[in-house]
């Protein structure tokens, strides 16, 4: 593995999820692989999971860490090329990559959407410029349409929980949010599961349908009720508008997720990313009840990660 920013980086999905489940049985097996080289944790965006697991991870494979709050910590940045720099922007990106290629083996960076501009979240202006300047693996942490780690957290969780024969119903369900929510989670998961052996639906109200390129051709279904019936699993998850680009459409119904709704499941096990918004995003006693494997999700937020490091070392230590 010579990046990893999307499910294409990966070679054999099956494979990873075999190896991430070996690390979780025994995180410590591999303690010297990343001894001597130092990965940057770079994040331009609020983080509490992506931010930990990822220094648990690399720490468990003998990596040195430094994080950088850049947002905080590190000079205003400018992106724009060819900008002229007499404004509040102190450091252009591709210096602060040529630098970060200075101290580090790996580059990890977390970068939100901007919700502002369509093209350029589409085209991930930021992701866009570490791929482009760095000369070491790049590791996506977020970005403007993926989540990749996140994804590989949920494909794991999924196989830990289905131990039957047939294939399991899995459905992301949209949730309302007090303000416009990016779709990089909603796209990642819909892309993930694509390549695993499931029955994937999208059930969202009229106006909030995801970008097509990452939900091809996926079931959407705009009742949700009539979606939820015989779901083995349930991926709770905020976006706004695509088409409307991060608008608010109004919606009608409601989209809560609560005990009532999963009487038309198959027992269903419930999901999401986090950080959620009780009792707007998923109720109390959702999210508090024995569906609920949100906290099995978080923890393996550490092993999606570390499966991740342990592959681009295999690539730099080969080298």
């Amino acid at each position: 593995m010579k990046k990893f920013t999307s499910v294409s980086d990966v070679k054999n999905l099956q494979e990873i999820i075999k190896k991430t489940l070996h690390i979780k049985a025994d995180p410590l097996t591999e303690t010297e692989k990343g001894k001597g080289k130092t990965i940057g944790l770079v994040f331009l965006n609020s983080s509490l999971r992506t931010r930990l697991s990822s220094q648990i991870a690399a720490q468990n494979l003998g990596l040195n860490v430094l994080t950088l709050n850049a947002a905080q910590e590190a000079w205003n940045l400018e992106f724009a090329d060819g900008a002229v720099m007499n404004g509040d922007t102190v450091e252009h990106i591709k210096d602060a990559i040529e630098v970060l290629n200075q101290y580090c083996d790996i580059i990890a960076v977390r970068c939100f959407a901007g919700m502002k501009s369509k093209e350029d979240d589409v085209n991930e202006s930021i992701l866009s410029q570490f791929e482009k300047h760095a000369k070491v693996p790049v590791v996506s942490l977020e970005s403007a349409t993926r989540h990749p780690l996140q994804s590989l957290a949920d494909c794991i969780t999924i196989t830990e929980n289905w131990k039957k024969v047939h294939k399991p119903k899995v459905v992301l369900t949209w949730a309302p949010h007090i303000k416009p929510i990016a779709h990089a989670v909603g796209n990642s998961f819909a892309e993930w599961m694509q390549e695993m052996d499931v029955e994937l639906v999208i059930t969202n109200p009229e106006g909030y349908d995801l970008d097509k390129n990452f939900t091809k051709d996926v079931k959407v279904i705009h009742d949700q009720e009539k979606a939820l019936k015989d779901a083995d699993f349930i991926y709770v998850k905020n976006w706004s508008s695509f088409d409307d680009y991060a608008a608010m459409p109004e919606v009608k119904g409601d989209w809560m997720l609560t005990n009532e709704k999963l009487a038309h499941t198959n027992d269903a096990k419930v999901m999401h990313c986090l950080p959620v918004r009780r009792n707007v995003e998923l109720s109390d006693e959702v999210m508090d009840g024995d569906h609920s494997i949100i906290y099995q999700q978080a923890k393996n937020r550490i092993f999606s990660a570390q499966a991740v490091f342990s592959e681009i070392l295999n690539e730099l230590n080969a080298g």
